[in-house]
């Protein structure tokens, strides 16, 4: 323990190993809400799916809203973090892990969505066994299945040398951490080994990433749904993803930095990145959206024009324009302005990012399915409490899991820091070194 308090990057083994009574109460706050949730799913097998606002034209409500969003927040980690590794670039080390975590955590959560949409959650195990290859519902399991699995790893190898540094110099979670630093002691060999497997996992993890969206996007897309059955879902739909997924991110790293001090890491440099990159997508979902709504008005098909006009001056217009407000006017006017573009104006721009595409899910959704090609009388979807409890639920859970692997585990790359430090050490060195004359030549000169 004296000896990590003496290493220049204490501050982030504080969270680990020093108590907060915040974390605690934050712990035992969204463990109540996560406890509701589950007591109101529990009632939901009870009663069945008529104590939610699902009816018989809109069939997919809340729940797959939640699917599809919480999908799309994953792709912050894998595709931020696997590109900056494989592009090497000098400031990722900070970020990456918590790209990572949240990857993983929201994977599990979005996951299990589509099973709680199940009126008998025994029923998801008819896809593995009666799964027709035709069907995009069972390329949507097997990608977010490998997606899940190919995340999990690719958090957990690059984590194993810090875990392998807590091993060696605390007795807290002694145990855990013997078993998962797998006997890494940090030689030459083991190094190698570490660095073969992420530039392996990062070429992986990368298209599978971009594949599970487009695969969500073709449950839509492929059928004749008005407003769904569209070619430029599959890239919009991935947009879509990296764009919540990099909001997501800079709210975890302004929390983080504020809540375990980490000034000294996340520095204004790094939300400066991402938040081009946050413009970069915000004017391309600007782009995918322009693009949709023209060609679908361009047409004039009559029933693509019912749900278009639904959604642009029907019930549902003031989600639509909030949508549009949200996720372009927004953080256009915030990130394309220097005196705006600081940390405070960063967090209001992917706030506003982060709901601007929960809403972009509810206005795909819920439109389309109000107004079917079917002579039905559609009835009006209203959320119901359960739904609004499950929703918090979920929220609540990523956000109590991300604070328990704080407990736990560093969410800055300690050995990635200190590799960038010495190998920064040694680019100055030999900088230095290449603007001095040789002293051989200098002493034959002489």
């Amino acid at each position: 323990m004296d000896a990590l308090r003496k290493d220049p990057d204490y501050t982030l083994y504080r969270p680990i190993l020093e108590s907060d009574r915040r974390f605690y109460w934050a712990i035992g706050f969204l463990g109540a809400v996560v406890v509701w949730a589950i007591v109101m799913y529990i009632r939901q097998l009870v009663y069945g799916l008529g104590v939610t606002g699902l009816n018989r034209t809109v069939t997919w409500g809340f729940y797959i809203i939640n699917f599809v969003f919480f999908i799309g927040v994953s792709h912050a980690g894998t595709l931020i973090s696997a590109i900056l590794r494989l592009s090497q670039a000098e400031w990722r080390r900070p970020i990456t892990r918590m790209a990572e975590v949240i990857t993983a955590i929201v994977l599990a959560i979005g996951g299990l969505h589509p099973i709680i949409d199940l009126g008998r959650p025994d029923r998801v195990l008819n896809v593995f066994f009666y799964g027709r290859l035709q069907s995009p519902l069972l390329w949507d399991v097997t990608a977010i299945s490998l997606y899940f699995t190919a995340s999990t790893v690719y958090l957990y190898v690059p984590l194993i040398p810090d875990i392998a540094l807590l091993r060696d110099h605390t007795t807290k979670f002694k145990k855990l951490y013997t078993w998962l630093s797998w006997g890494y002691v940090g030689t030459e060999r083991q190094k190698h080994v570490l660095e073969r497997a992420m530039s392996i996992l990062m070429v992986v993890v990368i298209p599978v990433a971009v594949s599970v969206h487009t695969v969500i996007s073709y449950i839509f897309s492929m059928t004749l749904q008005s407003g769904w059955h569209s070619t430029i879902f599959g890239p919009y739909f991935v947009t879509g993803a990296i764009f919540s997924g990099t909001a997501t991110l800079l709210v975890v790293m302004i929390f983080f930095r504020k809540f375990y001090h980490l000034e000294n890491y996340l520095k204004e440099i790094h939300f400066q990145y991402l938040s081009v990159l946050l413009l970069v997508f915000a004017l391309l979902w600007g782009y995918f959206t322009f693009s949709e709504f023209l060609t679908g008005i361009y047409g004039n098909e009559p029933m693509e024009m019912r749900v278009i006009q639904f959604k642009f001056s029907g019930a549902y217009a003031p989600f639509f324009w909030m949508m549009v407000l949200l996720n372009f006017v927004i953080p256009v006017i915030i990130l394309a302005f220097k005196k705006l573009k600081k940390i405070p104006g960063i967090l209001v721009a992917s706030f506003s990012v982060i709901i601007g595409m929960w809403l972009e899910r509810l206005i795909i959704i819920v439109p389309s399915l109000s107004n079917p090609r079917l002579p039905v009388v559609s009835e009006p979807y209203i959320p119901s409490l359960t739904e609004w409890s499950l929703f918090a639920g979920g929220v609540a859970a990523f956000c109590m899991m991300f604070l328990l692997f704080s407990k736990v585990f560093p969410l800055i790359s300690i050995w990635e820091i200190k590799d960038g430090r010495a190998e920064g050490l040694e680019a100055v060195k030999e900088r230095l070194e290449s603007y001095l004359p040789d002293t051989d030549v200098a002493g034959e000169g002489a």
